[in-house]
């Protein structure tokens, strides 16, 4: 089986891994941090705003089952790639909407994803296609956050359930059987 690798950033790691774990074809979801200039972030470091990191998620897919355009359409649906540093309360260059292609075909799939999503939107999308950046995980107890954790804290409760409704709605074929 071939494995391929594509990193996202759109809002908190932990609505976001939820999202793309459910997913057939989705192997892993790690969370994370990108694009900033501090070496081996913390999470209070990221929370802080002065590191440059976006919380991210690092998935590994199969792409004989589901495409890194599907993943793409999926990460635009699901979160707000119209609100500049901010997804709801959730508000600084850390939850930023941003796209870390791996290589020069998943750059022109990112842009050609910012096409098709911008025609779904009112508002311009503000999407970020940022340049290859180290990638560090987050603390263990950040991984499967909603599977763990995320169904007791509040915050998740409030903003995970709707992301996983529209996941549902829209992507019902590509949800794991």
């Amino acid at each position: 089986m071939t494995q391929e690798t594509a990193i996202f950033a759109g809002g908190c790691f932990w609505c976001t891994e939820a999202v793309f774990q459910g997913l057939a074809g989705v192997d892993k979801v790690e969370s994370g941090y990108i694009g900033g200039d501090v070496a081996d972030p913390t999470y209070k470091q990221v929370c802080s705003g002065n590191t440059g990191h976006a919380e991210a998620i690092r998935i590994t897919f199969d792409p004989s089952v589901i495409s890194y355009d599907d993943l793409l359409d999926v990460h635009f649906a699901t979160h707000d790639p119209t609100t500049l540093n901010r997804q709801g309360n959730d508000i600084g260059t850390q939850y930023r909407s941003a796209l870390f292609p791996l290589d020069a075909a998943q750059g022109d799939a990112a842009r050609a994803g910012i096409d098709r999503a911008q025609a779904d939107q009112s508002a311009p999308i503000v999407t970020t296609i940022e340049p290859p950046a180290t990638w560090y995980p987050a603390e263990d107890y950040h991984q499967n956050y909603w599977d763990g954790e995320g169904q007791r804290n509040p915050y998740c409760m409030a903003v995970i359930p709707p992301k996983l409704a529209k996941l549902r709605k829209g992507f019902a074929e590509r949800l794991r059987g």
